[in-house]
């Protein structure tokens, strides 16, 4: 296999472990040893090993002389495990390919360096667009201080949310819900407003069990409240904030929370889209029609006022759920739109 297909199978290994590893971020690694033998790693959950300690403990000696593959830069500093780069120097592998750069400050092209002293070659930016994606959430924390935002909206094919008199359950079938709740699962925090707290009471939890999480036990994300819930809500225990959205933000990438998942309702979805928060769009469209104008949209306030003024994204992903569609849709030039001056500090490495 090319160097593209092995790094391809790397990413496959962080894949499976995406849901389980955060805040540490979800990395495969293989090892091709030279007798061409291929073991695996992907990242566990802290206080466990990274991807590379992993494939490479699951080599064992054959890892001398060795190619290994990994999707992020290996660390090259002390925190909970010892360094990956020394690791890989350790077991002797003669060449390592790593698909992206690490944008931790503690890391940042210092584990590359140090394999390059060591004499191992080192090839960097193979499925590098790829990977890019995979990892955006922990990227986008590095370097910005902030988590990654997915706003999930869920609507008919006319675009309606709920029907005149405010219900809406279920507007997609359960193949797009089981889908929905392993988005929770993959993120540290899901986010709703006061509003849709007192309507529908909603728990917030990860309730399809490990099919939400790729087999594995599912963890629920903090529930964050914009505004004040009601004492006896299911929501509780949650985070209340209210104020600023980018002051929101930065408090919640502060307690290391990685993607947040913005779940509405329509007035929080408007706020966070308008005010350009938003990292990821993920629409599940369900073939339904309300047939009318009188039901409620995606959105509640004030849109573009010409067809010049739309916001345009690009769809990165189409997938058939059942008989729903969920299309996930970025923006063409996503904005930094976080004050990276103070370096975030990684939370449970």
């Amino acid at each position: 296999m090319d160097d593209e297909a092995l790094m391809r199978r790397a990413i496959r290994n962080a894949s499976a472990v995406r849901a389980v590893t955060s805040p540490r971020p979800w990395v495969g690694a293989v090892v091709v040893t030279a007798d061409g033998e291929v073991f695996d790693g992907a990242t566990e959950p802290a206080p466990g090993r990274h991807a590379e300690v992993v494939a490479l403990d699951a080599a064992g000696r054959a890892a001398r002389g060795s190619t290994v593959f990994s999707t992020l830069e290996p660390c090259s500093h002390v925190n909970i495990t010892g360094p990956c780069a020394d690791a890989l120097v350790d077991a002797g592998v003669a060449r390592v390919v790593v698909g992206v750069e690490d944008a931790d400050h503690r890391v940042r092209g210092a584990g590359i360096a140090r394999l390059r002293e060591a004499g191992i070659s080192v090839t960097t930016g193979i499925c590098a667009e790829e990977i890019e994606r995979q990892l955006a959430p922990y990227l986008t924390h590095r370097s910005t201080g902030r988590p990654f935002v997915v706003l999930k909206l869920a609507a008919t094919l006319d675009g309606r949310t709920a029907a005149p008199d405010g219900s809406s359950q279920w507007i997609t079938g359960e193949a797009a819900r089981v889908d929905a709740h392993r988005l929770r699962a993959e993120s540290d925090a899901v986010l709703v407003g006061a509003g849709t707290v007192r309507a529908d009471d909603p728990s917030l939890t990860v309730r399809h069990g490990a099919a939400a999480a790729g087999g594995r036990a599912p963890r629920d994300p903090m529930r964050v409240v914009l505004g004040r819930a009601p004492d006896d809500a299911k929501v509780h225990p949650a985070l209340e904030l209210s104020g600023d959205l980018g002051a929101v933000l930065d408090e919640l990438g502060g307690r290391g929370v990685l993607q947040v998942l913005v779940e509405g309702g329509a007035t929080v979805a408007h706020a966070f889209h308008a005010a350009g928060l938003v990292d990821r769009y993920v629409v599940y469209l369900a073939p339904a029609l309300m047939g009318g104008d009188d039901g409620r949209g995606l959105f509640a306030g004030p849109g573009a006022g010409t067809i010049a003024e739309v916001w345009r994204g690009r769809v990165t992903s189409v997938q058939r759920l059942g008989d729903d569609v969920r299309i996930d849709v970025e923006p063409r030039s996503p904005e930094r739109r976080r004050d990276p001056s103070v370096p975030s500090e990684p939370s449970g490495e």
